[in-house]
Order: C-alpha cells, then sequence, then structure tokens
C-alpha cells in the first residue's frame, strides 16, 4: 500500500523503484500532504486563535479550608488534568477560559472557569453535611495520588492513606519544575513521593521516550544508569537470546533477573525470560516506571533486580495520531493510534511498522564471506476496548508482534510471532465496608510460535553448515487478584494473589556432519502461584511498610524425545520472599530511605532443557537447575527542591546459586558452555539519580551508578573475584532538554559505561565506550480542523565511536552512527 501511495504521488522512471526509493517517497509524499494546508493556516492570526494561558487556582470548602487532593478534570472531554496539592493548589496551562469539572468526595461536583487565582468553594455533599468538620475526609498533610496507577496501584485520592506526596501537571510543551514536582513511583503496588519512597525508581514520561534518539524501548531504557541488556547491542540487530534485562548490576544470561510487566502482565519470554523489545507498538506506551531492587514480595519470580512497568495509553477522547520516520541503514518506524471515546465507552487501536537492513556486526578485521548485515523487520498491533460505569472498569486488550530476523550469516535467522490478550476489571467501590478500597482482576494469556537456525562456522569465517532448526511453542495463561484498603488514614493494607502456567514444547531437527538428521524433541509445562500481603503505614514524618509473599513453584510433566521417551525430573519449590521499607523526612526538602528484601527467579525451560547458541557460543541446558535466592537492602538520601530532585542510595545484593554459562571447552567449534549454579555473586555500590530545571525552557536528567559486581562463591573458569559477565564497574547518563516555542526542542544524550567481560572466565575484555545521540523537533503548533504537525530529526552515536558489544568469541561491535527524518501528526490531539 505505501509503494501504491507514493507511485501516485511521484512519477518513478524506469526501471522500477528499489526498495529506499519508495519508502523516501512514502515519507517525502507524506509531509507534502500533511504540511500542504499550512500556508493557508499560517494567515490565520493570533488573534483568531485562542490564546494560551497558565493559571494557578485554589479549591476550599464553604468556610475557606483548603481541599487537597480534588481533581480537575476537563469539563469538554472528561480527561483528568491534574489534582490539588497540600494547599488545595493546581497550575494549568490551557487555552482560556479553562473550563473545568471538579470533583471531591464529599462535596458536590462542581462545573466552572478556572479564570483566575480566586478561590473556587465547592459546596458540601448532603450526605457528609451532618457530620462535616472541616475540608472533607483529607488530613491537612495529604496531598492526591496521580490519575495514572503506580504497578497497578488503584487508589484514588480520596481513599490514600496520608502520605505525603507530590503531583505531576503537564505542561503540554515543557514540564517546568518550578511549578510541579514529580511523583515517584515504585514496586510497592502503591504511589508514594520522592520523599517517601524507600527504593530508587525512576519514571520515563511520554516525553522522556518520544524525544529519544532510539526508536526501541531498550534503547530508551538506557537512558537510566544500570540499566542494561545482557549484550551492548540495540534490539533492533540482537540475537533474541541476549536480550536480558539487567538492574543494579546483577547481569543475566538469555533470561532476565528483571520483571517487565503491562498493567500486571508479565512481558518476559514464557519459555525463555528475553525480551520482546519489538513487541509493543510506540504510541501505544503512555510512559515505564523502573524500581530498582528485589520486588519479589509482590511480584514474585525474576524480581530480583527490579521491575519496569509499562503504562499503556487509555482511551479518553477522539483523537488520531500518525508517526513516521527513515534513515540510515534503511531504518525505518511508523506507528498509528486511533483513540476513540463515547460516554462509558473507549477503543484504541494502534500499531506499526519497525525495522532496519542492519549492518555487518562482526568486526571488520574478523569478517569473512559469510558475515552479512544483522537486521529485524517487525510489525505489531494492539487494541483496548473499555466501559467505565461509575465504580467499575470492564477492558479487553489483545496484541500481535510479527518478526523476523538475520544474525549476522546466510544461516542464522529466527522469527517470533506473538499474540497476547488480557481481560479484567477495576472496582472501586463508595459504600459499605468495601467503601474507599480498589478490587483488581486480571486474566490473561499468550501464544506464541518462534523458530530459529543454527549453524557451524568455519574458522576463517568463510564457510558454514547449517546444524541445526527448531521449532518453539507455547502457551501462557494466568490470573490475578489484589485489593487494597486504607483502614485509617495513615493505614493502608493491601492483599492479593495470582498464579501463571506455562506450557512449551521445543521441536529441533539436528544435521550433524554425517548428514543424517536426527530429532530432538520435548514438552514442558512450569506454574508459579503466590500470595502477598503487604501493610504500608504512615506517621507525620516516617513511613513503614512491610510485605512478605510465599511463592509454590513447580515444573512438571516434562519429557523428551530422542527417539525414546524419557521423562524429565520434576522440580517443586516453596519460597518465602520478604521486604521491609523505612522513609524518614527531614523537614520539607530531605529524607534518610532504608529497605532490606529477599527474592528469588526460578530456571525457564529455555536453561533447563534447550541449548542455544549466539555467535560461535553453544550454551548447553541443564535440568538440574536450582532457582536463584538473593538477598539485599540499600540505604540512601533524598533531596526534593523546587528546582529538581536528587536520590543518592547505596546498594548491595547477594545472589546464592546464580545460573550462569560456564564454560566447558574454549577450543571446540562451536565453543561448549553450560548452564551451572554458581556459588554466589554480588553487587554493591552507589546510584545517583537527578533530575534539574535550572531555568523553565531547559531541564537536565541523568544519574550514575558504581558497581562493584563478582564472584565471591566461584567454580572452574569462574573462580571467586572474577567479574560477573556483562557487567561494568562505571555507567553514567545523562539526558539535557532545552524547548522554545518559536525555535522548537533540542534533546541530547549522553551515555558512558566502563570496561567489562564478556565471559565468566573474564578472558574476553569489552573496552569502555562514549556514546552521544541527538533529538530535535520543530512543533507547527495546532492547524485549521485541529491539526498538529511536528517535524523530527535524530541521530544515534553522533561521533560514530567503535562499540565493542560481544565475544563470542569473534568481536561484534554496537551500531554505528545513524541519521534519521520524520513527522508527528495529530488530529484533534488531547492535553496529555
Amino acid at each position: 500500500m505505501a509503494a501504491v501511495n507514493a507511485v501516485s504521488c511521484v512519477q518513478f522512471p524506469n526501471p522500477m523503484p528499489t526498495r529506499t526509493s519508495v519508502r523516501l517517497a512514502v515519507i517525502v509524499c507524506g509531509l507534502a500532504l500533511f504540511l500542504a494546508p499550512l500556508r493557508t493556516q499560517a494567515q490565520i492570526t493570533s488573534e483568531t486563535a485562542p490564546a494560551t494561558t497558565q493559571i494557578t487556582g485554589q479549591v476550599t470548602d464553604q468556610t475557606g479550608a483548603i481541599i487537597p487532593g480534588a481533581e480537575i478534570h476537563d469539563a469538554a472531554t472528561g480527561k483528568l488534568l491534574g489534582v490539588t496539592n497540600n494547599v488545595g493548589q493546581l497550575t494549568l496551562v490551557c487555552a482560556a477560559p479553562c473550563r473545568v469539572r471538579i470533583v471531591a468526595k464529599a462535596f458536590q461536583t462542581t462545573e466552572t472557569e478556572w479564570q483566575s487565582a480566586k478561590p473556587i468553594a465547592l459546596p458540601i455533599d448532603p450526605k457528609y453535611d451532618a457530620g462535616y468538620q472541616g475540608p472533607g475526609p483529607f488530613p491537612d498533610q495529604l496531598i492526591a495520588m496521580p490519575d495514572r496507577p503506580a504497578l497497578d496501584a488503584t487508589i484514588q485520592p480520596s481513599q490514600a492513606p496520608t502520605l505525603p506526596q507530590t503531583v505531576k501537571i503537564a505542561d503540554p510543551e515543557m514540564v517546568d519544575l518550578h511549578d510541579q514536582h514529580t511523583v515517584t513511583v515504585t514496586a510497592y503496588r502503591t504511589p508514594l513521593g520522592e520523599l517517601e519512597s524507600p527504593v530508587s525508581t525512576r519514571t520515563l514520561t511520554t516525553q522522556d521516550l518520544q524525544q529519544s534518539a532510539a526508536i526501541t524501548l531498550d534503547g530508551q531504557l538506557r537512558l537510566i544508569p544500570g540499566a542494561e541488556t545482557f549484550r551492548r547491542s540495540s534490539s533492533l540487530v540482537a540475537n533474541p537470546s541476549s536480550q536480558g534485562i539487567s538492574l543494579r548490576g546483577l547481569g543475566s544470561t538469555s533470561a532476565s533477573r528483571t520483571l517487565v510487566t503491562e498493567d500486571d502482565v508479565p512481558l518476559n519470554d514464557a519459555f525463555a525470560g528475553w525480551i520482546h523489545w519489538e513487541e509493543l507498538p510506540e504510541l501505544s506506551i503512555h510512559s515505564v516506571e523502573v524500581a530498582r531492587g528485589g520486588a519479589s514480595d509482590l511480584y514474585g519470580s525474576s524480581a530480583i533486580g527490579g521491575v519496569i512497568n509499562v503504562i499503556p495509553e487509555r482511551p479518553t477522547s477522539n483523537f488520531a495520531e500518525l508517526k513516521s520516520d527513515y534513515g540510515s541503514e534503511n531504518t525505518y518506524d511508523s506507528s498509528l493510534l486511533l483513540e476513540g471515546h463515547h460516554g462509558p465507552w473507549g477503543a484504541l487501536l494502534t500499531g506499526g511498522l519497525l525495522g532496519t537492513d542492519g549492518f555487518i556486526q562482526t568486526a571488520p578485521s574478523e569478517r569473512g564471506s559469510i558475515d552479512i548485515p544483522s537486521n529485524v523487520h517487525a510489525q505489531n498491533g494492539a487494541t483496548l476496548f473499555e466501559h467505565q460505569q461509575g465504580t467499575l472498569r470492564l477492558f479487553l486488550r489483545g496484541s500481535l508482534m510479527n518478526e523476523a530476523r538475520n544474525n549476522g550469516t546466510p544461516v542464522q535467522t529466527n522469527g517470533t510471532r506473538l499474540w497476547r490478550f488480557s481481560t479484567g476489571s477495576d472496582w472501586k467501590p463508595d459504600s459499605g465496608f468495601l467503601d474507599g478500597s480498589t478490587l483488581t482482576f486480571r486474566a490473561y494469556g499468550s501464544a506464541q510460535h518462534y523458530r530459529q537456525t543454527f549453524s557451524t562456522i568455519a574458522a576463517n569465517r568463510n564457510s558454514e553448515l547449517l546444524n541445526r532448526f527448531a521449532r518453539i511453542p507455547d502457551d501462557e495463561m494466568g490470573l490475578v487478584l489484589h485489593w487494597s484498603k486504607p483502614f485509617t488514614p495513615e493505614l493502608l493494607f493491601l492483599a492479593g494473589a495470582d498464579t501463571h502456567d506455562v506450557r512449551a514444547g521445543d521441536y529441533e531437527t539436528v544435521i550433524p556432519a554425517s548428514q543424517i538428521d536426527t530429532f530432538v524433541n520435548l514438552g514442558d509445562r512450569q506454574r508459579q502461584t503466590g500470595a502477598y500481603a503487604e501493610l504500608l503505614w504512615t506517621h507525620q514524618v516516617w513511613t513503614i511498610s512491610a510485605s512478605g509473599r510465599f511463592d509454590w513453584f513447580s515444573n512438571f510433566d516434562g519429557q523428551q524425545w530422542q527417539p525414546t521417551v524419557t521423562t524429565l525430573p520434576a522440580i517443586h519449590d516453596n519460597v518465602f520472599d520478604p521486604r521491609l521499607g523505612i522513609a524518614r523526612k527531614l523537614g520539607e526538602h530531605f529524607a534518610l530511605t532504608g529497605s532490606g528484601f529477599r527474592a528469588y527467579r526460578a530456571p525457564t525451560p529455555n536453561e533447563l532443557y534447550r541449548s542455544t547458541q549466539v555467535g560461535s557460543l553453544l550454551t548447553l541446558p541443564n535440568n538440574d537447575l536450582h532457582s536463584e535466592r538473593a538477598t539485599g537492602w540499600e540505604t540512601g538520601v533524598a533531596m526534593e527542591q523546587r528546582w529538581g530532585t536528587v536520590r543518592t542510595s547505596y546498594f548491595w545484593t547477594q545472589v546464592n546459586r546464580p545460573i550462569t554459562a560456564l564454560t566447558l571447552n574454549a577450543t571446540s567449534n562451536p565453543i561448549k558452555l553450560m548452564r551451572e549454579n554458581l556459588g554466589q555473586i554480588e553487587s554493591r555500590g552507589v546510584s545517583a539519580d537527578l533530575e534539574l530545571q535550572p531555568t523553565h525552557w531547559m531541564t537536565l536528567q541523568g544519574g550514575y551508578q558504581y558497581t562493584n559486581a563478582d564472584v565471591t562463591k566461584g567454580t572452574g573458569d569462574a573462580p571467586a573475584g572474577n567479574w560477573i559477565p556483562q557487567v561494568a564497574h562505571n555507567m553514567g547518563s545523562a539526558q539535557l532538554r532545552a524547548y522554545k516555542p518559536s525555535i522548537g526542542t533540542l534533546s541530547l544524550q549522553a551515555r558512558a559505561s566502563g570496561h567489562q567481560f564478556d565471559d565468566d572466565a573474564n578472558t574476553y575484555l569489552l573496552h569502555s565506550y562514549f556514546k552521544l545521540d541527538a533529538y530535535a523537533s520543530h512543533d507547527f503548533g495546532k492547524r485549521l480542523f485541529g491539526q498538529q504537525i511536528e517535524i523530527f530529526t535524530s541521530g544515534e552515536n553522533l561521533f560514530d565511536r567503535v562499540i565493542e558489544v560481544g565475544r563470542t568469541p569473534t568481536l561484534t561491535l554496537g551500531t554505528p552512527r545513524v541519521a534519521r527524518i520524520g513527522f508527528l501528526f495529530k488530529l484533534n490531539p488531547p492535553t496529555r
């Protein structure tokens, strides 16, 4: 369809155009079509356009007492614009006059024009009139919760315990820290303020994600120091088995020691634990929350390093958005979002095309005739239907991803087709015993078909032979139920349970040198069921949380055909993971924090039963693996000022029985490794995060992490004292963003990392690197019929640095300099 549109806009000469020229034509024609109305629209004077103003208003009761936590909605669309702070105030940027709807428990819903600093007095709800003693049920120090759940917390402002928090108000052009602060999100399934959170957290907003030079989520997460995939390469060119995510310097193998979720649904691969970074359509992601440190007390297996929660977009208005760009290496990224909202119904449809022709990863000095570009071509899509009636929300979500990859040689390829669905409800009763509580239910599942080929590569890299072809289908199902209720203004109780069931197969054709095919097939089933509870208590300057979870993990019904049937050993594990967190405020701007935890990660079916190969490294399975057990703690100081926030922490995590790949034969072809439970590893260090705004038009975000991550009890090629593979001691990142309405946005992103090793024996050294990216855009503003057009360009690795990403043992390199240009078109854009 894209080629047809291009031909109708541009007359191509013979011969027929190449794929590159067609893509260029699509972008040129798209720009021409969308920019055509601008000449006429430019004649619209500022007098005919609605004036935009910044207004700080205050909400009180009829006696003049302030009302913290009052929800301010757009009267036309119903979208939540923010909530009032601890002095009943909220700053809005809107087209005057601002028609708003104000909602606060114990008061009548009121529509008014927010146009001056004069306080707006709300009338008392008659059913609360008799016992009313002040500004509603809100304690004086309460500041409201944000409008989106934090790792699936759904506590409403009027239902919250006395958690003194600040509220983020989004300026559609530039976040201004002088007028607002940031809500910190933690893995406690409840939102806590920066000074109340016992653990280190970071949030990547819509603005952070869209103004990053990287187009994949794994690249955008690298804005956070300490967040790194198993190898440094981008998911656009990486083998899927090297896409495990690491936090807190704990490293990973093909599986992640960090859990990735979306609305209570785990996104880690059900069979292998890695992450499909191209799975989610770009425009379907609202924000990403990263909580560092063990969180198995609430989330179960894999949450040793932390939790990464993807917050999806939800339909709030009638809106359309199209984003498309094209650049070096034939890299393309196009995404479309359509959403509609009518009464209690809402629907959202989004999808995208993402890919690159890639580049040759093998270092020039080691290339042979078989080395070709590594690449990916992917398609994704998602739908969401929801119904909100009173206190009950029902929804149904579905998604699909299809991708094909070339892994650097003609023979080594793989492909993935993944379907997901989820459905559930959020119920917030407002009467009886359950008044003020939140009940959340989720049912989800997925079906995946994965295929991969492997080869034996000659030492001179001039020939290769197919040695294995694998097809891996798997299915998963899961249920989640959790309930939270503030029993008093100072005490919040949360309890929940979930179960996750995986059924997987592995059907492989092995092609030995004799060319006589053999078959290795297996079937396996895993189940994890857990129950957990948490108490969160706040009193004056103290915030204390205590939580724990009990998990029943089992791996059973395993069978292997070679060709005779062999029953594989069953695994059963019962695990208890507690956590305790404490924060104490020192005045209005400082706090001391601390937390301690236990966590675990169960072995995946991939680690137990299936061999994997990356380059010339062949890693064999081990069906005698035990789960990893971690113990950790952290302590720190947080500061929150008008001009920004700073948080520093010291952390320590010890993992017993870590699953790693130990070298068996370094001289074989391919080199053989085997998964084993090592004795013990430790990661300890310091981290610092900051978000500053020296002026109203400039923000600086960044951080640094020093990690001493090594083996403390080792064996064989991984003796005590060796570094954990793929973990650097020093990592830092910074993002400087500037905005001027007449010019546009400029964002510079820098990342530096120290040297690290690629193997357990610390034989293969990967040198340090520095990488600078940039993003620039110009927004032409709203035009006729509600159009908004933005032109942008970006560049990755601007200095074209050579970045070593792996030694397998062949040296492979990271993404060279890549430039892209594109446009963002919005029709009837809401205030987000």
